[in-house]
């Protein structure tokens, strides 16, 4: 996936300004930056949620606006950070839905194996059959991880999904993520705003800064003392832990 000269304004003012980069396949990519870099309408106008003013996103050399949504759909996935579903549905409803590009919602024997292996990944035969909102905030990202990997799409687009968890919950579903793409191959691209997950659970980093890319590169590239004291203006300081690089600031 290729992004150019990416351009989106609002009222006049460039919420996103002249953003260019390329996705690394196979990797967790995570953009980051203080509220208001244009980060979340970078990745709706990746996901075709947001309509671009200018510039050009290809996806396997086509203009991403150019896919019709139904084959799109079975090559990206996206969860937004409102996702709640207004339906009384089980765990297993909701994960049978990431088969709809597919089967039109009349699941076939292949379909059905698709959301038993997605409900098992994700460890929740034992709640298959609670109602969604019967569960805990953990356990309904897990259940929306699940719908995810039911889709069977190559790219996964997360928007904030530690967003609302508490530090148990939400580190383990970066360790989620990073079993996304180290187990199951997937290229996921995601929306953080704590910079010590992106750190320790990315391969790269895209940081952003008044709607324009401050720095993009590997996780070491990015998280050093200078790089995130002008991006965020305050001064950092970097440790390492297991060899994964830890800010703090101060």
């Amino acid at each position: 996936m290729i992004i150019k000269d990416l351009t989106k304004k609002y009222d006049g003012k460039a919420v996103v300004d002249s953003v260019s980069f390329e996705i690394p396949k196979g990797n967790v990519i995570s953009l980051i930056g203080p509220n208001g870099a244009g980060k979340s309408t970078v990745m709706g106008i990746i996901s075709r949620l947001i309509a671009r003013d200018a510039g050009l996103v290809t996806f396997d050399g086509t203009d991403i606006s150019k896919w019709k949504s139904k084959e799109l759909s079975k090559r990206l996935a996206i969860l937004t950070q409102s996702n709640h579903v207004q339906m009384k549905l089980t765990v297993r409803e909701l994960v049978s839905f990431g088969r709809f590009p597919y089967s039109g919602g009349r699941l076939t024997e292949e379909d059905t194996a698709y959301v038993d292996k997605a409900i098992e990944y994700m460890e929740l035969q034992e709640f298959e059959d609670r109602f969604i909102d019967e569960l805990s905030g953990g356990q309904r990202q897990r259940a929306y991880i699940a719908m995810v990997i039911a889709q069977d799409t190559e790219y996964v687009l997360l928007d904030e999904p530690t967003n609302n968890l508490d530090i148990y919950h939400a580190t383990n579903m970066m360790k989620i993520v990073r079993r996304l793409c180290d187990e199951l191959g997937k290229t996921v691209i995601l929306v953080l705003h704590e910079i010590n997950y992106a750190a320790f659970y990315s391969d790269y980093i895209c940081a952003f800064v008044d709607g324009k890319i401050a720095k993009f590169g590997t996780v070491a590239e990015v998280m050093t003392k200078e790089t995130l004291s002008d991006i965020y203006r305050v001064d950092f300081e970097i440790m390492e832990i297991s060899g994964k690089p830890l800010s703090i600031y101060y």
